[in-house]
């Protein structure tokens, strides 16, 4: 194991491999750059992390990343609040938007089904989505969750909670392969895929 000069020097070293996709030696140069950087955008850097934490917000709504306790998108009144968006992530949502094709709404499960990995129904936001269906003002549900046994699984379970609602259930058109994820799909397929979705077969 490689040997530190500082342990201030190791402990951050330490901290910075634990982010997703960074070895200990990716880590390493990033806390060696920091150091070269002057106090003022040090401390910046780390008011902007420690910030992100305590003052990030989610929406009340649709359960996206927010400043305030309703986002953006669901206070936006040029938004169809009639159509909502399902989607796994807030990942998805941005992927979703950067393709300006959706102008609706978007519910943000927070995972998908997945009992390999511990994760079950319960575990989602699936309950509040069948109540923002309750309240009457929803009369299209699409369900954009990846092509994948687990999103499968979870469309599945979702169209079972909704199927004696007075909504319309349809699913991205499957222009996106079977086993990709929306976020690292390109801008014009996800695109296409939202506006030529299909009803929802369960």
């Amino acid at each position: 194991m490689q040997q530190y000069p500082s342990q201030l020097l190791e402990r951050a070293v330490e901290s910075f491999s634990q982010l997703p996709g960074v070895g200990r030696k990716t880590a390493l140069r990033l806390v060696l750059h920091l150091l070269r950087q002057s106090t003022e955008d040090v401390d910046s850097f780390a008011d902007a992390i420690t910030r992100v934490k305590h003052d990030v917000k989610y929406c009340k709504v649709c359960h996206n990343i927010s400043d305030t306790d309703v986002c953006s998108i669901c206070s936006d009144p040029s938004r169809d609040s009639s159509v909502v968006c399902v989607v796994e992530n807030i990942q998805d949502v941005m992927a979703i938007e950067n393709t300006q094709q959706f102008h609706g709404l978007y519910h943000v499960l927070g995972g998908i089904i997945s009992p390999m990995d511990g994760i079950g129904p319960n575990d989602l936001e699936i309950e509040s989505l069948v109540k923002r269906v309750e309240e009457g003002k929803v009369k299209e549900i699409i369900l954009a969750l990846a092509s994948t046994m687990e999103g499968d699984t979870t469309n599945f379970y979702i169209s079972r909670k909704l199927k004696d609602k007075q909504v319309k259930l349809s699913v991205i058109a499957r222009g996106i392969s079977v086993g990709d994820e929306l976020e690292y799909t390109d801008e014009v397929t996800l695109g296409r895929s939202i506006l030529n979705r299909t009803p929802f077969d369960a």
